[in-house]
């Protein structure tokens, strides 16, 4: 019987390359949903293809034209994932980029089997949420960002006590062992990534390595280890993915060529694939390198050692403070140093650890005040 499948964000990258999988194992998956939001001629070009039941969006200014090309084709429009009744996807892939995926994925929960989600965003500002919904729908979660699936795979039925440090892999960036000076890199050579091909937003933080604060941060949370049990390596071939170093003097590697559709299909069939048209000449790479971080010319990674913001309302100000300092970037209103200058002079402030010590995050609505709290802390 074919696995019904939902794909939230289904025109981004991650989206993208997941019906790039689908499209070549029809037999074993059948697409249900779709879900966009800017791009909506691509969505419409997914729809013809996959003939989804449904299609989810509840983007304002194209809404019009998505509802008359459901009514065409007989495809049940929805902007709201509370309306199911009798439904239950086996697999859902969450994948809506920033905060926006947040919603979404709290709502999808309960009619999925099982959800894979590579938005961090999400994970970062509202793991408690997700992580109760997910025990009371008895929804099984993959991470599948390369590294978190790495680390998930590595440690599976392993006792946490054992392990002594994680290690979480960077390729660098762009600007890795270039002789190139940082505050006059454009837009257009940030978002150039070696090794990977992924959005503006996520190519930026790769650039000066806040993606891997972030991950970090994402994994303390997934795994339940402090974030003091995780440390940043580069690693430019961007082969190994995690490395996990145990009490007993032993360490395991994840090894797999840089392309998403590793994780991603090996969660879609539970690591038991058979892989087409893969490379196989990142076997055969003599060289494997790996390196400290140089926190001069990376000075992201010391919000890692912020005590009093690494916290449930700290992570929260990190991750919106820097997706409002990346989009101002990619705007040409700042400088690239200017996006981690400005994060680590603002989470530094006085006002910031004040109002730390005196919000908690107990509801769903308290994550987005504070997220727009911390994008008017921009100037």
């Amino acid at each position: 019987m074919k696995k019904k499948i939902c794909i939230l964000g289904s025109t981004g990258s991650i989206g993208k390359t997941t019906l790039q999988i689908l499209s070549q194992n029809k037999k074993d998956f059948e697409v249900v949903l779709l879900s966009g939001n800017s791009n909506v001629d691509l969505l419409i070009s997914q729809a013809k293809k996959f003939k989804p039941i449904y299609i989810y969006y509840n983007n304002f200014y194209f809404k019009d034209k998505i509802q008359i090309f459901c009514k065409k084709n007989k495809i049940n429009f929805i902007d709201n994932l509370k309306s199911f009744k009798k439904i239950k996807f086996d697999i859902t892939v969450s994948a809506i980029s920033g905060i926006a995926g947040l919603i979404p994925t709290l709502d999808i929960i309960k009619y999925s089997k099982k959800i894979l989600i590579a938005n961090k965003e999400s994970i970062i500002c509202g793991w408690k949420f997700i992580l109760k919904e997910l025990n009371k729908f008895n929804c099984q979660f993959i991470p599948i960002d390369s590294e978190h699936f790495s680390i998930f795979n590595l440690i599976e039925n392993k006792n946490l006590n054992s392990i002594k440090y994680i290690y979480l892999t960077a390729s660098g960036g762009p600007f890795y062992g270039k002789n190139i000076k940082l505050s006059k890199v454009t837009p257009s050579q940030a978002i150039k990534h070696p090794n990977w091909q992924m959005g503006k937003k996520i190519s930026v933080d790769s650039a000066n390595l806040m993606n891997k604060v972030l991950e970090v941060i994402e994994a303390s949370l997934i795994f339940k280890l402090p974030i003091n049990k995780f440390k940043i390596f580069i690693h430019p071939q961007s082969l190994i993915h995690a490395i996990v170093q145990f009490n007993n003097g032993l360490s395991s590697m994840l090894y797999h060529y840089n392309d998403m559709k590793i994780p991603i299909i090996n969660s879609l069939y539970n690591n038991f694939p058979k892989i087409e048209n893969v490379d196989e000449k990142f076997l055969m790479e003599k060289e494997l390198t790996f390196s400290d971080v140089d926190l001069k010319k990376n000075p992201s990674v010391k919000i890692l050692k912020l005590k009093d913001i690494l916290n449930e309302s700290g992570y929260i100000l990190i991750n919106a403070l820097n997706e409002v300092l990346v989009q101002r970037f990619l705007e040409n209103k700042i400088r690239f140093t200017d996006i981690i200058d400005q994060l680590l002079l603002i989470l530094n402030s006085t006002f910031v650890k004040n109002y730390l010590k005196n919000h908690q995050i107990r509801h769903i609505n308290d994550v987005f005040k504070l997220y727009n709290l911390s994008r008017s802390l921009v100037n």
